[in-house]
C-alpha cells in the first residue's frame, strides 16, 4: 500500500492502550481525502523485544557483555530458558487470548520470579479466592518489570515501560547531551526501533512522515526515525508534533534539531498539517505555513500564517484507530488499586469533550498556551455519534475521555445522550472538584456509565488553594468526593506538594486531610506530584507574585519549560518526597489510617493543626443538598412495576393511599402516598422521562402540582417517601 502520510508514536507511551495524537489527526485527513496509514512503535517494539526470539537476543547480547550484573540479573540470566519458554504465553494472558494460563501462573512455580516479586502485597487480601485472572494478570506484569529491569541494567540503560531516555530530553535546555547521543552506534533497542520502521516504511511509502511525541520519553527514539529516515529516504519529509513540542519548543533556536526533522509544528494539528501538506505538493507558499518552524538559509524559522483559522472541533471528524494492532496491546497491572489499574488495564477509545479548560486560572498550570486557553466543547449528540462510530470501529466500548477537565454541564448532556441511545459504555475523565457535581448529577452519571474520576486536589490547604486560584476549598472537594463514592464512582485526587511558600505545617496538614478522605471512604485512590515551575504557567511568568526566585533567566536554544527555582520561604521540600509517597500507598491499602503522621517520616515533623474531624463534620454539613433550586431539571430514569390503591385504616378510620412498587435491577422498593398526591405523581412520571425532547424544570414540576388543587409542594417534595426516590431514578439537575 501506499498513503501520502504515515503518521506514528516513537517508544513509549503506554502498553494498554495506543495514545490518540495519530488517530485524532487521521480521522481528520480521512475528512479531506488524504491517504494516511499509522502505527504504535511502542507497542511494535515491545512485541518483538518481549517474545522467544527477542528474549534470545537479549540473553545472548548479555553474554558478549564485560560487565557484571547485579545479584537480581544474573538470578534472571540463570532462569533464561524459563523466561524463553513462558515469554510467548505471558504475552498471550495479558492480551486476553489465553484465559487459562491464569490458574498455571497463579500457582507461583510457572512464572521465573526476580526482585519485582519481593514486593508483592497481600494477594489473598487484593484478590480474594476468586480473582484468578486479575492476581495472574499482576503476577504476569511482575514478571515483565523484572525483564525490564535486566534489560535497562544489562542492555540499554535507557529503557522504561512506558517511557525510553526520558532524563535527555526532559529540561535540556540545551540540545548538547541529547545531540552527543544520537551520534552514537544504535542501542539494542535502536536495533528493533529501526528494523521495523524500515518495514513500516517500505509498505508505506509516504510523501510526509509525522511523528507525535507526546511526552520527554518519547524524542529520543522519535529523532532517531527521523534522522533514519532522511538519511535513506531523503525526498519523504518528517514532521513533529504533539505535547512534547507545544510545551517545551516554543523558543527553538538550535538548527541542529533539522538533521533530524524538516519541520515542528505546534498546537492543535488540524490545520498547520494541512498547510503543510499543500506546501509539500508545491500548491502553497513557505510563508502560508501554520505554526511550523523550518530550517531557512541556516536559521531556525517560524512561519504562522495569520490568515489561516484553525479548525472548530465539530469539522476534525471522528478519531481513526484503523491500522493500529489494537488486539495486541498488554493489560498489566501495575499497583493493586482498582482505579489505578485504568490506566494500565484495558483498551480504553480516547476522545475529547472539550478543548482547552473551562476553568483556565490554575496559576501551575500553561493557561497561557492554546491547549489550555482556548476551550470549546463539542455537542452532546456529535460526542456520541463519535462513540457509536468509534465503537463499530474497534469492537470497544470503553471510553477514556482526555480532557484537561470535562465540564460538567457537557457531562451531564453526554450521559443524558447515551441513556437516550440506550449505549452500553464504560467511561471515565478528569473533572475539577466542584459544587456542581452534585449527588444526583452523579447518580446521573454513573447510569450512563461513568466508572470513575480524576481530578486535582493538589495541595490540600485552602490557603494555597486559593493562592493556586483553584476554585475550590479541602471541605467541598471531600463532598464532591462524597456524592461520587456513594454513586458507585471511583475518585482519584492529583496531589501537589512543594507549592511556592509552602511551609511544613502546611505539607503536614494537607497529608491530614488526605488521610482523613481516605479514612473517611471518600476517596480511593491518589498521587502526590512535586511543583514543578514552567515557563507559561502564572508562578513562571510572574514568580515574584508568588514569593519564588528564578535560578536564571537564561532561554536555552532548545527546551524551555521546566525552570530551575528557589522557595526561599517554602519547607525543604525534597524531604517530604519518600514519606509522602509512602503513607499514600498504604493508606490506598487501607492501612495505617488511624497511626500518628510522623510515622512516616524519618525526620521530625510538626503535629498537624486540623481538626480530626473536619472531613467527617465537613460531610455532615451538606446545606447545598437541601436548598430548593427552581431552575433545576428533573429527569425520571426509573421503572414503574404497578400501582394500586389500597385502604388504610387505623382506630377507626379509614382513608385511601396510592401504592407504588418500582424496580430497579436489584430489588423491588414500594412507597405510599396520599391518593390525589400518587395518582399526580403517576401522571407526572411519563413527562419526566429522560426520553422527552424537554426537561421540565421543579418550577414548572412545582406549577403542575398546584394547578392539580394540591397544597404545600416543598413540604411534599422534601419528606419520604418523595426524599428516597432518588434511589429509584428521580434525579434533580
Amino acid at each position: 500500500m501506499s498513503a501520502t502520510v504515515f503518521l506514528f508514536t516513537p517508544p513509549f507511551t503506554q502498553l494498554n492502550t495506543p495514545y490518540p495524537a495519530t488517530a485524532y489527526l487521521k480521522g481528520f485527513l480521512n475528512t479531506k481525502n488524504i491517504p494516511s496509514y499509522q502505527a504504535d512503535l511502542g507497542i511494535e517494539v515491545t512485541l518483538a523485544l518481549f517474545s522467544k526470539e527477542g528474549l534470545k537476543d537479549v540473553f545472548a547480547f548479555i553474554q558478549q557483555q564485560t560487565i557484571t550484573p547485579s545479584d537480581n540479573a544474573a538470578r534472571i540470566i540463570a532462569l533464561q530458558e524459563d523466561y524463553i519458554n513462558t515469554i510467548d504465553d505471558v504475552i498471550l494472558f495479558l492480551q486476553g487470548k489465553n484465559p487459562t494460563l491464569a490458574h498455571l501462573i497463579c500457582k507461583r512455580d510457572f512464572l521465573p520470579e526476580a526482585s519485582r516479586f519481593e514486593q508483592l502485597d497481600d494477594l489473598n487480601w487484593a484478590f480474594g479466592s476468586m480473582g484468578t485472572q486479575d492476581m495472574a494478570k499482576h503476577l504476569a506484569t511482575m514478571y515483565l518489570e523484572d525483564l525490564s529491569d535486566l534489560v535497562k541494567e544489562c542492555v540499554d540503560d535507557h529503557f522504561g515501560f512506558s517511557r525510553y531516555a526520558e532524563r535527555l530530553a526532559r529540561s535540556a535546555n540545551s540540545f548538547d547531551e541529547l545531540y552527543q547521543t544520537l551520534q552514537s552506534d544504535y542501542t539494542f533497542i535502536d536495533n528493533i526501533l529501526i528494523n521495523l520502521l524500515q518495514e513500516n516504511m517500505k509498505k508505506v511509502q509516504p510523501e510526509l512522515v509525522a511523528i507525535s511525541v507526546p511526552f520527554p520519553g518519547n524524542l529520543y527514539a522519535a529523532l532517531r526515525c527521523g534522522k533514519w529516515i532522511k538519511d535513506n529516504h531523503p525526498k519523504t519529509k518528517v514532521v513533529m508534533g504533539g505535547g512534547f513540542a507545544n510545551t517545551e519548543l516554543r523558543s527553538l533556536s538550535d538548527t541542529r534539531v533539522f538533521e533530524f526533522l524538516d519541520f515542528i509544528t505546534l498546537d492543535d494539528g488540524e490545520a498547520p498539517f494541512e498547510n503543510l501538506i499543500g506546501y509539500i505538493k508545491g500548491d502553497k507558499q513557505l510563508s502560508e505555513l501554520k505554526r511550523t518552524f523550518t530550517l531557512v538559509d541556516d536559521t531556525v524559522t517560524y512561519f504562522n500564517n495569520p490568515a489561516c483559522s484553525d479548525y472548530k472541533q465539530g469539522q476534525v471528524g471522528t478519531p481513526d484507530y484503523s491500522d493500529l494492532l489494537l488486539d495486541k496491546y498488554i493489560s498489566a497491572i501495575e499497583v493493586v488499586n482498582p482505579m489505578h489499574r485504568l490506566w494500565s488495564d484495558g483498551r480504553w477509545n480516547k476522545l475529547t469533550m472539550a478543548h482547552g479548560c473551562y476553568w483556565g486560572k490554575c496559576t501551575f498550570c500553561d493557561i497561557s498556551l492554546d491547549y489550555i486557553k482556548v476551550y470549546e466543547p463539542i455537542a452532546a449528540s456529535l460526542l456520541c455519534d463519535r462513540m457509536e462510530e468509534i465503537m463499530k470501529q474497534t469492537g470497544q466500548n470503553g471510553f477514556h475521555f482526555v480532557d484537561e477537565a470535562a465540564p460538567p454541564a457537557l457531562m451531564r448532556a453526554l450521559a443524558i445522550e447515551i441513556i437516550k441511545r440506550k449505549l452500553t459504555v464504560s467511561w471515565w475523565t478528569n473533572i475539577r472538584f466542584e459544587k456542581s457535581f452534585t449527588r444526583d448529577l452523579c447518580l446521573l452519571l454513573k447510569a450512563s456509565g461513568c466508572i470513575a474520576v480524576s481530578g486535582g486536589l493538589e495541595v490540600a490547604s485552602d490557603r494555597l488553594l486559593e493562592l493556586i486560584q483553584k476554585g475550590i476549598t479541602v471541605a467541598q472537594v471531600a463532598r464532591v468526593n462524597k456524592n461520587f463514592t456513594d454513586a458507585g464512582i471511583m475518585v482519584h485526587a492529583y496531589l501537589m506538594y512543594g507549592f511556592p511558600t509552602q511551609t511544613e505545617q502546611e505539607t503536614i496538614d494537607s497529608l491530614e486531610m488526605v488521610r482523613q478522605m481516605f479514612n473517611e471512604g471518600v476517596l480511593q485512590s491518589a498521587y502526590w506530584h512535586q511543583f514543578a515551575m514552567t515557563a507559561h504557567s502564572p508562578v513562571g511568568l510572574y514568580p515574584e507574585q508568588f514569593n519564588v526566585k528564578k535560578v536564571t533567566n537564561e532561554v536555552g536554544t532548545f527546551a524551555n519549560n521546566d525552570i530551575v527555582h528557589t522557595d526561599p520561604t517554602g519547607a525543604d521540600h525534597d524531604t517530604f518526597s519518600y514519606g509522602l509517597k509512602k503513607s499514600l500507598l498504604n493508606f490506598m491499602h487501607g492501612i495505617g489510617l488511624t497511626d500518628p503522621l510522623n510515622k512516616w517520616f524519618d525526620f521530625k515533623t510538626p503535629k498537624t493543626s486540623i481538626d480530626p474531624k473536619f472531613i467527617s463534620h465537613a460531610l455532615d454539613d451538606d446545606a447545598e443538598a437541601l436548598i430548593f433550586k427552581p431552575n433545576a431539571k428533573v429527569i425520571w430514569l426509573g421503572k414503574l412495576l404497578k400501582a394500586s390503591t389500597i385502604t388504610k385504616s387505623k382506630k377507626g378510620n379509614s382513608w385511601e393511599v396510592t401504592s407504588l412498587d418500582f424496580v430497579t435491577r436489584k430489588q423491588t422498593q414500594q412507597i405510599q402516598l396520599a391518593k390525589e398526591q400518587g395518582e399526580w405523581l403517576l401522571k407526572m412520571l411519563p413527562q419526566l422521562s429522560v426520553d422527552n425532547p424537554k426537561l421540565l424544570t421543579l418550577q414548572e414540576i412545582k406549577n403542575n402540582y398546584t394547578e392539580a388543587g394540591l397544597e404545600d409542594f416543598e413540604l411534599f417534595w422534601d419528606n419520604k417517601p418523595m426524599s428516597t426516590m432518588y434511589k429509584l431514578g428521580l434525579l434533580r439537575l
